[in-house]
């Protein structure tokens, strides 16, 4: 039987059911974005976005203008575990949050820059289905860690075996680099006990790190002399860790030590102040990272006892992820904001940040978090540590309505709530151009070339008007018309495309479709399986 490869692929109901997606535009509410009243500090950033809707229509009204500019995205969806949570309802079917997961997380991908990552918060419940998944989106090569968070720190008798952790997943656009451009961990107090200064070095503290390394190499077995005259070779298996030149360097240096009597093996001498730190690892201990009971504490000094969430993410957690998949000033996103702890710890750090969420704890918790943040009275979560004084601000977006609504005969025609601002910026995303209205030129509401512009107008153009365009736009440039009506034919302006509103752009998307979101009650009903469920989740094979 011939070998033939096979390529492993998660299926599921529904699976080639995509959404066509409506690109909307972001509108600004200057009543509800916030700014410090002074800097507080010279890199004070102010152009943060909070943006209150669906989160997966704000994730389309933002790719055309972040595609490849985001640094880091740390999301915390609803786990699927069946339980009923105050903000959100976690217990969507199976396939449907596969669905949800797959037609957000493309989008996701693509936003990230060529030295981006991706951190997702996953439970037991679904984190082998969404590894598979993200395999498959991402490519398994953009693999980095699957990080495991000690959440608890004390045993449930209630339980067969106690759930004390959940995972991080990590993708990154470039795997091969992420080493070098992840940043490692700064080393703590604790963690620098090790080292010490018993003979008073005035290079301050340090530690012997043995001179020895895995394996056999002919140039690395020399004989080693201690200043007392013991000779010695490396241990059996093992050979120095540096060639028999630089070890001399080392020791006129004083870089090398015995041991207190100066007859044990060599080891290296490492200065506390040499270290740049730590390399991250898998295991994220609650002690170092926080648990479920420091971020509830949070939430609870936030917002009181009353009303707080179930199952919040402590600062020093998220700070963990930033501080490894970003540097200040770089661009972080997360779609699920929850109680926006997200973009609280990023503004602390000093990264620009993007959230976005649907329920109205929006306005009940995530903008009051974020201004005591700005004025500088939240001192909880990290703020102490970091010496967080307050400062920058954010500015609050909500998606515009769908452009093209039914009137009372069911035809479609533009919503009555756009302006022709508003009109011009949304045909302009649909055509894929960038809007950039001109101050002197009334025709340049965009541009996709430096030559290429287009022309958005309710008016129905007679043949005159087009002509009186077709010479102000000359024969260098080109430009496109949307409008309502016009009389003339294509070839008669060579220099201009015209097509009708609302016709041009019926069949880009579905319109009028407002909420993909997680609640189960917005989702439409999956088809009945006719064979087990066992079956229908399973990995198929490709030839």
């Amino acid at each position: 039987m011939a070998n033939k490869k096979t390529k492993l692929e998660l299926t599921w109901i529904g699976k080639d059911n995509r959404p066509r997606l409506e690109p909307r535009i972001l509108l600004e509410d200057p009543e509800k974005s916030y700014h410090a009243k002074h800097r507080v500090a010279k890199n004070d950033i102010f152009d943060n976005r909070l943006i209150f809707g669906d989160n997966l229509l704000a994730l389309k009204a933002l790719e055309q203008e972040f595609t490849g500019k985001v640094k880091c995205i740390y999301i915390d969806p609803p786990y699927n575990t069946g339980s009923a949570f105050e903000h959100y309802d976690d217990g969507v079917e199976h396939s449907l949050w596969l669905s949800l997961m797959r037609d957000r997380l493309e989008i996701l991908w693509r936003l990230l820059s060529d030295e981006g990552s991706i951190w997702i918060s996953i439970d037991d419940n679904e984190m082998p289905y969404l590894r598979v998944l993200l395999d498959e989106l991402c490519g398994r090569q953009a693999f980095i860690a699957s990080n495991i968070w000690q959440k608890r720190y004390s045993r449930e008798n209630r339980e067969a075996i106690g759930d004390v952790h959940e995972y991080i997943l990590v993708y990154a656009k470039n795997s091969n680099r992420f080493k070098d451009i992840r940043n490692k961990l700064p080393i703590t107090e604790e963690q620098a006990k090790i080292y010490k200064n018993s003979n008073n070095d005035p290079k301050g503290r340090w530690r012997g790190i043995p001179m020895t390394a895995q394996g056999f190499r002919q140039n690395q077995m020399y004989e080693v002399i201690t200043p007392t005259g013991v000779s010695h070779f490396p241990p059996e298996g093992r050979c120095w860790s540096t060639i028999e030149s630089e070890f001399l360097r080392l020791k006129s240096e004083g870089r090398i030590w015995f041991g207190k009597d100066g007859n044990g093996q060599p080891n290296i001498i490492r200065y506390l102040s040499e270290v740049e730190g730590l390399v991250p690892w898998t295991w994220w201990e609650s002690n170092e990272v926080g648990h479920t009971d420091e971020a509830k504490k949070e939430i609870h000094y936030l917002f009181g006892k009353v009303d707080a969430f179930d199952t919040p993410k402590p600062e020093r957690l998220l700070e963990r992820v930033i501080q490894i998949a970003s540097n200040v000033g770089d661009l972080v996103l997360d779609s699920f904001a929850g109680s926006g702890t997200t973009g609280a710890v990023a503004h602390k750090m000093g990264r620009r940040w993007i959230m976005v969420e649907l329920g109205e704890h929006c306005h009940t918790h995530i903008i009051p978090r974020l201004k005591k943040v700005i004025d500088g009275e939240d001192q909880g979560g990290i703020s102490k540590t970091i010496d967080w004084k307050g400062g920058g601000g954010f500015r609050y977006y909500k998606l515009a309505p769908s452009l093209l609504e039914k009137d009372k005969w069911g035809n479609w025609i533009i919503n009555k709530q756009y302006n022709s601002a508003m009109l011009a910026e949304a045909i302009c995303k649909l055509e894929g151009f960038k809007y950039a209205p001109s101050d002197s030129v009334y025709w340049q509401h965009g541009y996709s070339t430096e030559t290429d512009f287009i022309y958005v107008t309710t008016q129905a153009l007679s043949r005159d008007q087009l002509s009186l365009l077709s010479q102000e736009v000359g024969n260098e440039r080109t430009l496109l018309i949307i409008c309502t009506a016009f009389r003339a034919q294509d070839s008669d302006f060579p220099n201009l495309t015209i097509k009708k509103i609302p016709n041009a752009v019926l069949s880009k998307c579905e319109w009028g479709h407002d909420d993909y979101s997680l609640q189960v009650e917005n989702l439409p009903s999956a088809p009945k399986p006719e064979k087990s469920q066992l079956e229908l989740f399973d990995f198929a094979e490709e030839s």
